[in-house]
């Protein structure tokens, strides 16, 4: 572990006891204003719902969500009496993060009076309950908070959150593979001497760049007794030399030149990979000594088959004008092989499990709250958003896990 991993928890969690923790739940009942006894318990009715009461009348509120979608259930009393749900009229407002309003009117059944709408997740809001019984109009606000919580800006920023819009985006099929660099044919040379004799020059080393017909050598004849220049058949880097003054050039190569700025990958398929995996297909090829990447696209699969590790070999050719893939080096390859577009995405980052649902964290100023999600397809990076979102809804891409921690620590929970 990091001091930076260590530290940034510790200050987030010293920050919010600071500024107050996270935002609590506001729990009781009012008459026409809000909560002003933040830790009371709400009283509850023989429903189980939560009582609002003025002077003589009292109204229990209760989502209901036994065996179908969570929906709004009230009961009417008076003077502690139940009254028939035609009795009066109600409707009840829901503003949840980020000022999103729904409107629940209700409408009278047997024993209860029944709100329009399905309550939809998360049950965090701050609600607003107005009644008309015997003429009299009551009304009641009080906050129902889940998954919710507040921290500020400078603590956030410190701890490394951060908040992206919501967007469309590819949904990529990607195989991870293996691959190796190697020079290209037909700008890689072995180079022997014309004639056999001894070495009296040599003017290149390991490394060095040579040009076209520039003079690597000095040999003199066997057969003229002459001497004569060994040079580069093309420009490029010498990767071997193999001879000194006072060798006898015969017939081994006496340097290995190669133009590196373009390489080959060979990348190395197995079993269904080499059916899925065709020329053309874009492939993203990292280096294992920085994790730098370059991506490029595959030119040709070769017909034959590796004889030591039954491997097929698709080839791939990337640009190395700064020299720094280097020939013999192991890579890591992703090959995309499908790309579906989608309306909505998120990182896999941003995912976390909150209760029995796939989240994420919305944000508006300095408040936090979960939004469950139905997800679709996914690759490596990214998961499609079926439902919970909207396009440019803020979500937290990066430490979510210290929201998460955060919220689990208040409790905040909503009424049923």
């Amino acid at each position: 572990m990091t001091l930076r991993s260590f530290l940034i928890p510790l200050l987030l969690t010293l920050s919010l006891a600071a500024c107050g923790g996270s935002q609590p739940e506001v729990q009781g009942e009012t008459a026409g204003h809000s909560e002003s006894e933040a830790d009371a318990e709400p009283a509850k009715g023989a429903h189980n719902g939560r009582l609002l009461t003025d002077g003589p009348y009292t109204v229990e509120l209760a989502i209901f969500e036994d065996g179908v979608p969570p929906e709004y259930r009230a009961w009417l009393y008076k003077d502690g009496e139940p009254l028939p749900p035609t009795a009066g009229e109600l409707t009840v407002v829901l503003t949840r993060l980020g000022d999103v309003t729904d409107t629940h009117a209700f409408t009278a059944k047997d024993e209860y009076l029944q709100g329009s709408l399905e309550v939809f997740e998360p049950h965090s809001f701050d609600v607003a309950v107005t009644a008309r019984i015997d003429g009299q109009t009551l009304a009641w606000s009080f906050p129902s908070y889940e998954g919710r919580t507040s921290i500020p800006a400078a603590v956030a920023q410190d701890a490394g959150i951060v908040v992206a819009p919501v967007v469309p985006g590819v949904i990529r099929d990607e195989h991870d593979v293996q691959g190796l660099l190697t020079p290209m044919e037909g700008r890689h040379a072995r180079i022997v001497a014309r004639f056999p004799g001894p070495v009296k020059a040599v003017r290149v080393g390991l490394g060095d760049s040579v040009r076209a017909g520039q003079s690597l050598a000095t040999i003199e004849s066997n057969v003229s007794l002459s001497d004569y220049a060994v040079t580069a058949p093309l420009a490029g880097t010498v990767l071997a030399r193999n001879v000194a003054v006072g060798d006898l050039a015969g017939e081994q190569p006496l340097f290995e030149i190669a133009d590196l700025s373009a390489l080959w990958v060979d990348l190395h398929l197995f079993g269904a990979d080499a059916q899925h995996i065709t020329p053309g297909l874009p492939v993203e090829v990292t280096r294992l000594s920085d994790g730098v990447s370059a991506r490029t696209t595959l030119d040709r699969v070769l017909p034959g088959t590796a004889t030591a590790s039954q491997s097929t070999v698709a080839r791939a050719t990337i640009d190395n004008a700064d020299g720094r893939w280097r020939p013999g080096a192991a890579v890591r390859a992703r090959v995309t092989v499908a790309e579906q577009p989608v309306d909505l995405m998120v990182p896999l980052a941003a995912l976390q499990r909150f209760r029995d649902w796939d989240v994420v964290f919305v944000r508006f100023g300095d408040d936090y709250e979960i939004r469950p999600l139905e997800l679709g397809r996914r690759d490596g990076v990214n998961v499609e958003v079926l439902g919970g979102l909207k396009a440019g809804d803020p979500v937290v891409v990066a430490q979510s896990y210290l929201v998460k921690a955060d919220i689990e620590k208040s409790g905040a929970s909503h009424d049923h």
